[in-house]
């Protein structure tokens, strides 16, 4: 038996475990999501109906300061399972919609360990966690959000991270939508998610421990404006995406969504940073 299915005979017992979240969705964090989004704050009143994917910026974890571990994510075996490496990235999405969240009502997440697999590949031997989250208001269930996180181990003092391949995104598109990755926008993302991963801002923690040149754009920015740039070209109501990212976005830096035509109910669009490296890719459709 190998360390990796020895690590699992712990793991597994954690599959199927559920987490229970709840968000009040009150109007001033409402109004700081719009705010953060470039979305006037005030046009937004009790009981209105949200875009369809801001339920992935509520519904944090209120973990406690003493929780958190060395890299800023709470420590292992308090909200996740305890899988013996100390990188952690977001890796892909799946994502149904069935409803909107409406604004100033309470709501909940159930957060479900749905698997844990173990793998060896190009980069050496990861852990893949599958996450799924239930959002429920009202009774009502309104998105399930699959995901899919990659634990890494660490990367040895004063090397770079290899986990990553750079290929050119395509350029055949019919539109792109270009946006800033600023400081400030970093700040505001992680504040409203109130994510504490410190490759998000720590810049030494980040080329020392973690092997990136830069602090790392949050995955879940990514493709949340990615979503917002699809809904500028798409015609109907969104009803769910996948989504795959491939390659970090650096802080400072920009993202360029590039997308098709709709066809169909259906939209494929990508992201490129600025020297035209393929970041991530995802799939919407619509209902008419």
């Amino acid at each position: 038996m190998g360390w990796m299915d020895e690590a699992m005979e712990t793991l597994r017992p954690w599959i199927g475990r559920v987490r229970t979240v709840e968000d009040d969705i009150g109007m001033m964090a409402v109004r700081r999501v719009a705010a953060t989004f470039d979305v006037d704050p005030d046009s937004i009143r009790r009981g209105q109906e949200l875009p369809p994917h801001w339920f992935t910026v509520f519904f944090a974890e209120t973990i406690r300061q003493g929780e958190l571990g060395p890299d800023g994510h709470p420590n292992k075996g308090i909200v996740l399972p305890p899988i013996p490496m100390p990188r952690r990235m977001g890796a892909g999405r799946r994502v149904e919609i069935m409803g909107r969240l409406k604004a100033g009502e309470p709501a909940l997440k159930k957060a479900e360990v749905a698997n844990i697999v173990p793998k060896t590949g190009r980069s050496g031997d990861i852990f893949v966690l599958t996450m799924r989250h239930t959002i429920e208001q009202g009774d009502r269930t309104i998105a399930s959000d699959t995901f899919d996180a990659i634990y890494r181990p660490a990367v040895p003092p004063g090397q770079k991270t290899t986990a990553t391949v750079a290929t050119q995104a395509r350029t055949d598109q019919a539109w792109t939508e270009t946006t800033q990755l600023t400081n400030t926008l970093n700040f505001r993302y992680g504040g409203i998610t109130w994510n504490a991963h410190r490759i998000h801002y720590d810049g030494d923690y980040t080329r020392s421990e973690e092997g990136y040149p830069a602090i790392v754009s949050n995955g879940g920015l990514s493709m949340h404006l990615m979503v917002d740039a699809a809904l500028k070209h798409a015609k109907g109501e969104l009803k769910g995406y996948s989504a795959r990212l491939v390659h970090p976005l650096w802080v400072g830096d920009l993202i360029e969504v590039r997308g098709e035509q709709q066809k169909d109910g259906k939209l494929k669009l990508w992201a490129a940073d600025k020297n035209g490296v393929l970041c991530g890719e995802m799939d919407l459709e619509f209902a008419a």
